[in-house]
């Protein structure tokens, strides 16, 4: 991994813990520090996209409260979805 990558990883690491509404920050924070090393650039870039789309928006993409629309409908959405369910679950 490049300085480069690692410094992405990081940003997107902080901008997950950092959202603007407790429930997101650890949402996506506990995701970010479970999948964000493991992540292919185009993986990558797919959650950076995610990160623009505002709180209440993206948690009912989320909670399935709402339907996603057809560009932010990417594994890593599938994935971040999953990652909801199984943390309920524990």
């Amino acid at each position: 991994m490049t300085d480069r990558d690692e410094t992405r990883r990081k940003r997107l690491r902080y901008r997950s813990w950092h959202r603007g509404t407790r429930e997101m920050d650890l949402l996506l924070g506990g995701f970010a520090d479970r999948h964000l090393a493991a992540m292919s650039e185009e993986q990558l870039g797919q959650y950076e996209a995610i990160l623009h789309i505002g709180d209440p928006e993206l948690y009912a993409w989320i909670v399935e409260r709402a339907a996603v629309p057809a560009a932010f409908d990417t594994p890593v959405m599938k994935l971040i979805r999953n990652f909801r369910i199984t943390r309920s679950i524990s």
